[in-house]
């Protein structure tokens, strides 16, 4: 398998990964807002603009889990604006990492584990961009130039 095919089935893998745990745990979120399906205490919020877990659950399961899917079928099917996709999701990640520690401090190893994520979606992201440019399919063609 090429360099190629091997970055973007990577980086499918990792969207679609972080897409299904996003979808999974935002519904849960959205359907049980008190936090009691995922053993999260609403004491958690006491510092944040929510009151409960519906908008944070809506937000995971829209951009962390249906964008991060998008991007994952994108690469999969080696589309030219999966590395735009995917930096976009990897910034995502990050606010939403940084957001949470500041609201609420560190509170699990998952933070920085999704932090680590995010950084690393937006580390493939652009060698997806780079590698689109050099193929040509933002229509930059690069020829060698006769002088």
């Amino acid at each position: 398998m090429n360099k190629e095919k091997v970055l973007f089935y990577s980086t499918g893998t990792l969207l679609a990964l972080v897409g299904m745990g996003a979808l999974t745990t935002g519904l849960g979120l959205m359907m049980a807002p008190d936090g009691e399906w995922i053993r999260l205490s609403l004491d958690l919020l006491k510092n944040t603009p929510f009151e409960d877990f519906f908008i944070p659950g809506t937000i995971l399961f829209v951009i962390h889990g249906a964008f991060s899917l998008i991007g994952a079928l994108l690469a999969f099917f080696n589309q030219r604006f999966t590395g735009v996709v995917t930096v976009l999701t990897g910034i995502a990640m990050v606010i939403w990492i940084v957001a949470q520690v500041i609201w609420i401090g560190w509170q699990s190893w998952l933070q920085p584990t999704f932090l680590g994520v995010g950084l690393i979606e937006v580390a493939l992201g652009f060698l997806l961009i780079d590698q689109n440019i050099e193929l040509g399919l933002f229509g930059h063609h690069h020829k060698p130039h006769a002088h």
